[in-house]
């Protein structure tokens, strides 16, 4: 990542196109940097003016002095591409193209966008842009850009593709005196996009959080990886365009990105950890509050309120988003009393009533405060004669600076009002409370944070795909491949049962009529009542004409309806192909909710899953709920809780309900089943039959195409990797199996760093680390396999059983206890690799560290990865000599009382034979 560390990090800064010329981008950018007194040199580049800006100009880029660490392109369009070419032989690694319309420049087949990129390719040059405003680093002193307004010095990184966003932004920030890290313009992106940049200000230490203006992403995979791996770190916030139908065809316009429904890029966002907003107006508030919140511990909120109409707002506004109302304690109620009129609420929220004094607002924020009632305290002011604005803001900053529980609550402020009202929101602001001017911004503010923990919870449910259902893949693809045999590429429920059955499905039986005659005899047989529908791959809605007959209860109403069926068919579409008609004995329905699954086909997001009530009309753009493979249990009910919260499914109140847990469950299996057959291009439940725990497919339809590709290079997110489970032999004997490591095994982890010797831990750790806690235990086992990978050794024991219990099912119950773990995490670029080895202390010597060294080396190799690292003290001579055997190169440094070990995987080394 030289590019990007240069880009981010310029010591020196060409400009291309410089101009004396007040019109020209050239101009404004030599300007901006000169300004922003930027400390290296500033070098432009143009034969017409010997000296711009009173710098000396260089005629050509040949002519530069030196090779600058960034080249700011303002040239015509057209032009680019030789530029880009000679920047590139002069030896630059990162250019930023300010040009637009190089996408509708067409030569020789190919857009001027696509040239000049294959040129930069050429000398492994990286490109922000075209159609980039430019580049903003404040603590550098570098104003790289043709922005009106400059940028203070704070933490937060604004990465947009829309320049016009970035100067709104900009214009905003001034005025609330907020400050930023980085500021860029990607522009087009034709090269550099979010996931490397992401990568590279997650380990800023100027950045505390980072803000991004989506309008496409072209990389799913690596966009969701960096930014899960960023948001582990830092706060995101996304403000993600195309919104609607033709927000995403505009967006599609302007940056050339694949169009896409908007909900799979919300469930995207949420997934990955990240908090998403709709609007700038949103983005403004929620960076307000991130910026000076800590962290959240609840999500009870309590409102302080000096006007009843103004706290009804806010109540309304957090029930339509979903928040909890916190509920004040006898003890807090009683204490309140005694100082509040006894015409006081009494109750959340608390109106201390209009003619509420300073000391009023005083004492009842000191007692709030001393209580356990609540998470976030909102405080709000509606103008009085008594208690001013101004004074009273100024007196509950001290209250707050100096009350020692101040700090463990999220502190929110409304202020409603103009004049004083605005001063007071000053006063807040500058003391570090996000302060606003309504009741209703306030709130969505809070949410904000509420929406960020929950996604913050969601991002530690990483996904697994295995051990979860009983299904048999092969059994699949064996049907799958038969019917592709046959040029059968549309399925219908009786092709799909069978898929349907070998990952546990529960399917109404099917059977297949000719014509109305047989469909009668078809009904006398299996029992009425039944459903008759058509079987026609010309006509996709059988509602069209009215393909679907339901509650038919003899032979005569079978046999008529399914003429009629195919009368209409001859009516509207007499030239339809017709396979016949298929009858299905009618599924119970009372009790039952009727749903719709569908796995959907993304350009950019690879196969999701959508979630909804069953309709005739399903538009899913706004009936669906989203989930993103790999699902486990967890992630389902996200999903689920979330289909129920938008009213994509709305719960009936029938006798049985709907059962959530079954749900999921059956989720999980259409994941597994889309994971293990990417023959499986669309899937459709249409519909399911939930009635309790029973759930019943009643009717589906399948597309399946060859694939002959990585299957798992289609999903945006990496699953489980079964491919690398192996059973190995010890020294001793015993069999053990080593396999990627597993969310459920945070129990089993915990377990085996207990066995750990405090010694060997601190070897490990370099430090002492007592007792892993939750957070520690999910960062070392909820893992991305796409960019780390960390193997646990693990013996099976079968639990103590009855003497005829069947073996086949002792078995499946093994219990398995953690020996030994080994991880490597690479770097974003897939060139080093550090790892790590733990075993528990009483079972060395039985060749178990060889064997995982062994294992996590061939991992790497089979990566791709070109080297790998590690660290320990001269103390572990156990690891040191193990390294040694295998090829390591080892460099002890008693002074820093580090040993760092380092092995090229370009060459053969001792653990190929191992």
């Amino acid at each position: 990542m030289v590019g990007i560390a240069k880009l981010l990090k310029p010591k020196s800064i060409c400009v291309i196109g410089a101009s004396d010329n007040p019109t020209r981008a050239g101009y404004v950018v030599m300007r901006n940097l000169l300004t922003g007194s930027f400390n290296g040199p500033i070098m432009p580049v143009t034969p017409k003016y010997d000296a711009v800006a009173g710098v000396l100009a260089y005629p050509t880029i040949d002519s530069l002095p030196r090779i600058p660490d960034l080249a700011i392109v303002c040239t015509h369009a057209q032009r680019n591409t030789e530029i880009i070419r000679q920047l590139g032989h002069k030896g630059v690694k990162v250019a930023i193209v300010l040009a637009a319309g190089m996408n509708l420049i067409i030569r020789d087949g190919k857009t001027e966008e696509q040239h000049m990129f294959e040129a930069a390719r050429q000398f492994g040059m990286r490109l922000v842009g075209p159609n980039s405003m430019g580049l903003i680093l404040p603590w550098l002193n570098v104003n790289a850009s043709f922005s009106p307004i400059a940028a203070n010095r704070g933490n937060i990184a604004f990465i947009s593709q829309s320049a016009a966003v970035c100067t709104t932004i900009l214009d905003w920030a001034q005025s609330k005196n907020i400050g930023f890290s980085t500021f860029l313009s990607l522009g087009d992106a034709c090269d550099v996009h979010f996931p490397e940049l992401l990568d590279t200000l997650c380990r800023d230490s100027k950045t505390e959080a980072i803000l991004l203006y989506v309008d496409s992403v072209t990389d799913a995979r690596r966009f969701m990886s960096a930014a899960r791996a960023a948001a582990r770190n830092r706060r995101i916030l996304v403000v993600k365009s195309g919104r609607t139908k033709a927000g995403s065809a505009a967006a599609h316009l302007h940056t050339g990105g694949e169009p896409g429904l908007d909900a799979i890029y919300d469930a995207a966002i949420r997934r990955s950890g990240m908090l998403r907003v709709n609007d700038t107006h949103e983005l403004f508030a929620a960076v307000e509050t991130l910026a000076h919140s800590v962290p959240l511990r609840g999500e009870r909120l309590a409102i302080l309120t000096n006007g009843g109409g103004p706290a009804i707002m806010a109540v309304d506004t957090l029930s339509d988003r979903g928040g909890k109302l916190a509920t004040l304690s006898a003890e807090t109620i009683e204490k309140l009393s005694a100082v509040l009129p006894s015409s006081w609420s009494k109750s959340n929220p608390i109106d201390i009533i209009g003619d509420a004094s300073i000391e009023r607002y005083e004492q009842a924020v000191k007692i709030l405060l001393d209580s356990d009632d609540f998470d976030a305290l909102l405080v709000m002011h509606s103008p009085s004669a008594i208690a001013h604005s101004k004074e009273t803001a100024e007196k509950l900053v001290d209250v707050l600076k100096l009350h020692p529980r101040s700090k463990r609550f999220n502190i929110l402020t409304n202020w409603s009002g103009e004049g004083a009202a605005t001063k007071a929101r000053q006063i807040f602001t500058a003391a570090g409370y996000p302060a606003y001017r309504t009741p209703e911004s306030a709130v969505s503010a809070f949410m904000h944070l509420v929406e960020y923990r929950r996604n913050q919870k969601q991002l530690m449910e990483t996904p697994i795909s295995h051990g979860m259902i009983q299904a048999n893949p092969r059994h699949v693809h064996d049907v799958v491949n038969h019917l592709l045999a046959q040029g059968i590429t549309q399925l219908e429920t009786h092709e799909v049962r069978p898929v349907l059955e070998s990952y546990g499905f529960d399917t109404l039986p099917t059977w297949i009529a000719d014509d109305p005659a047989e469909a009668a005899q078809i009904a006398e047989q299996i029992g009425y009542p039944v459903a008759v529908k058509l079987r026609s791959p010309d006509i996709p809605h059988k509602s069209a004409v009215h393909g679907v007959l339901l509650h038919l209860r003899t032979a005569e109403e079978v046999a008529n309806g399914a003429q009629a069926i195919l009368d209409r068919v001859s009516l509207n579409f007499p030239d339809a192909k017709i396979d016949g008609l298929l009858v299905q004995r009618m599924a119970r329905r009372t009790g039952a909710q009727s749903l719709r699954i569908s796995v959907h086909n993304d350009p950019t997001f690879g196969p999701v899953i959508l979630l909804g009530e069953d309709g005739a009309q399903w538009d899913i753009h706004k009936d669906a709920a989203v989930g993103i493979p790999p699902l486990n249990m967890a992630l389902a009910r996200y999903m689920v809780i979330n289909a129920i919260k938008t009213g994509k499914i709305r719960l009936r109140n029938m006798p049985e309900g709907l059962d959530i847990p079954a749900l999921c469950q059956l989720l999980v299996k259409i994941s597994q089943l889309i994971i293990d057959c990417p023959e499986i291009e669309t899937f459709d439940i249409h519909p399911l039959l939930a009635a309790g725990k029973e759930m019943t497919v009643i009717d589906a339809s399948m597309t399946i195409r060859p694939f002959n590709q990585d299957p798992h290079q289609r999903l945006a997110i990496r699953p489980y990797p079964k491919e690398f489970e192996e059973e190995v032999i010890l020294k001793d004997g015993s069999s053990i199996l080593l396999r990627p490591i597993l969310p459920e095994d945070e129990p089993k982890h915990a377990e085996f760093v207990s066995r750990v010797s405090v010694d060997d831990l601190y070897k490990r750790f370099f430090s002492d680390v007592g007792e892993l806690k939750h957070e520690a235990l999910a960062n070392l086992t909820q893992i991305d396999y796409d960019r780390e990978m960390a193997f646990v050794a693990v013996k099976r024991t079968p639990p103590a059983t009855s003497i005829d219990k069947d073996k086949e099912d002792q078995s499946s119950d093994d219990t398995e206890t953690i020996i030994g773990v080994t991880r490597a995490l690479s770097d974003p670029d897939n060139i080093d690799a550090e790892f790590a080895i733990l075993v528990r202390s009483d079972l060395k010597g039985i060749g178990l560290g060889r064997i995982l060294m062994t294992k996590i080396i061939n991992y790497c190799r089979e990566r791709g990865l070109k080297r790998i690292t590690g660290m320990t003290m001269p103390a572990n001579r156990g690891m040191i000599m193990l390294a040694q055997k295998v090829g390591f190169e080892i460099d002890i440094q008693m002074e820093d009382g580090v040993v760092e070990m380092q092995l090229p995987l370009t060459k053969q080394t001792a653990s190929d034979s191992a």
